[in-house]
């Protein structure tokens, strides 16, 4: 199952690059490979949004050396938001990038790979999820199973500006990781709830008969940026897939800083990873040892 932070006794991984509301470190993607635990993150400013995605690779899982920075400005982006990583059955290494088309609200999802973690900075990039018209599509969680690829992404439409903020999280399967089948909504907001304006599943966890979920929600507009971690489940189907989410009836965690926000939880065994709101407004990646 997974675990949701209890802020105290936690450990600072990256310090934002500023001291200001708007500037952040965060919105990580966890996980272990050859004895060591692999993080790739999103860096922002207040001026210059998502400016690059970093992968690093640590032995304790707090101490992080930096191997790979993939920036903005290869993709044409306005800005870069969270990154997927993930490692291919065959060994390859994958980064999923969610990628601000200039001047509209629209997003999508380009996906490099490369041999080694430290050439992804260099991987050609190719669209995966482009998205639409009418939806922006970012921040993918993704699962093997050992068969198939499972995604859960981040949908916003795009009908109007002033409603863009809104959230959705859909599900598709691929045989590839490349070709998408979208198969449905995952998990959607919920009426009169802490998450009615919004929601984003930020990690999945495989369990017995279905998934533990994490997931990102708000309740208005203006807690955009804000938001705070929930949980959810959802059940396997006879042919593999999963069915929707359903999210538990307890309440959000937050920071104790206001405005309180706590978002992107992802998780490895025995870590958790998430971007949390500090005392000054700005956003830093923490980190929490966990029993699992």
């Amino acid at each position: 199952m997974l675990t949701l932070p209890r802020w105290d006794g936690a450990r600072v991984v990256v310090e934002p690059p500023g001291e200001v509301p708007g500037t952040w470190a965060g919105a990580p993607s966890a996980l272990r490979a050859g004895g060591d635990i692999y993080l790739a993150y999103r860096m922002r400013t207040a001026g210059e949004r998502g400016y690059a995605n970093v992968v690093a690779r640590s032995s304790d899982g707090v101490e992080f050396t930096t191997v790979a920075v993939i920036g903005k400005e290869r993709f044409g982006g306005a800005s870069l938001e969270r990154p997927a990583l993930t490692v291919t059955p065959e060994g390859r290494w994958r980064l999923y990038v969610s990628v601000a088309t200039p001047r509209t609200k629209h997003w999508r999802v380009d996906l490099l790979e490369a041999d080694e973690p430290e050439a992804l900075a260099g991987a050609p990039a190719e669209t995966v999820l482009p998205g639409s018209a009418d939806e922006g599509v970012k921040d993918p969680v993704l699962l093997h199973d050992g068969r198939t690829w499972h995604l859960w992404a981040s949908v916003h439409p795009l009908e109007t500006d002033e409603h863009a903020d809104r959230m959705t999280t859909k599900y598709a399967t691929s045989p590839d990781g490349r070709a998408w089948q979208w198969r449905g909504v995952a998990l959607a907001p919920r009426a009169g709830e802490w998450d009615a304006r919004g929601v984003r599943v930020s990690a999945v966890w495989p369990t017995e008969g279905g998934l533990s979920v994490a997931y990102d929600g708000r309740a208005t507009a203006g807690e955009n940026w804000e938001e705070r971690t929930g949980t959810a489940t959802a059940a396997q189907r006879p042919d593999g897939s999963y069915g929707p989410m359903t999210a538990a009836g307890a309440p959000p965690t937050g920071s104790p800083h206001a405005p309180h926000g706590l978002r992107y939880l992802t998780a490895v065994p025995g870590r958790i990873y998430y971007e949390g709101t500090r005392a000054d407004g700005a956003h830093e990646l923490r980190t929490e040892e966990t029993a699992g």
